[in-house]
């Protein structure tokens, strides 16, 4: 009879396990991270006011910047909707949440270029000072993990538009959006940190 009851419970879905075992590895890689980005907020706050008489948190534009924190916050928005979308299998609908989302983190990393080059002219650079150094490395650091967000959601929206879609994609929208919602919660406390902490 026990061995009747084993052989008659179902075996579990392997798309389940692939699904399970995917996720995991997503949250350990961003758990990895939360290490690297916590290293170099506590860097930045070693060295706030190692200015070395050059220019430090004055030269920030803060209403700029906190524009710039509302839109890349926006694009959370849109890439719920996104991974909503096809999670119902609304493909169209979903390549258009992509999309946006896209534009958001590109127009993002935008008004981040035009920062830094507005700073370098002000005299701050990554070698004027550990100030300069340690703001750098940590805001484009973040910069850098926008990018490839912006690379990953543009190869799903590619994906999908050559009708490479299958159960699969819908995971890894998920995955993407992870990803994606860890990195706008990193710049909540990058902006927080970084700039109003200096008013």
């Amino acid at each position: 009879m026990a061995i009747d009851a084993v052989v008659d419970q179902p075996l579990e879905d392997p798309s389940a396990a692939i699904h399970r075992t995917r996720k995991t590895a997503m949250w350990a890689f961003l758990g990895s991270e939360v290490f690297f980005f916590g290293s170099m907020i506590s860097t930045f706050l070693l060295y706030r006011n190692t200015t070395l008489d050059g220019p430090g948190a004055e030269i920030f534009n803060i209403p700029f910047t906190s524009a710039s924190s509302f839109v890349l916050l926006m694009s959370s928005l849109t890439m719920v909707l996104a991974d909503h979308a096809f999670g119902n299998g609304d493909q169209r609908q979903g390549r258009i949440w992509l999309v946006g989302t896209a534009l958001l983190g590109t127009t993002f990393l935008a008004g981040q270029i035009f920062e830094f080059t507005e700073f370098v002219h002000a005299g701050l650079t990554i070698r004027s000072s550990p100030f300069g150094s340690s703001f750098y490395m940590l805001t484009g650091f973040h910069g850098a993990h926008v990018a490839v967000g912006v690379l990953l959601l543009s190869m799903l929206v590619f994906f999908s538009l050559r009708g490479r879609y299958d159960p699969d994609q819908g995971m890894n929208v998920e995955l993407v959006a992870l990803y994606w919602h860890f990195v706008d919660i990193v710049w909540i406390v990058i902006f927080t940190v970084v700039y109003l902490l200096q008013i």
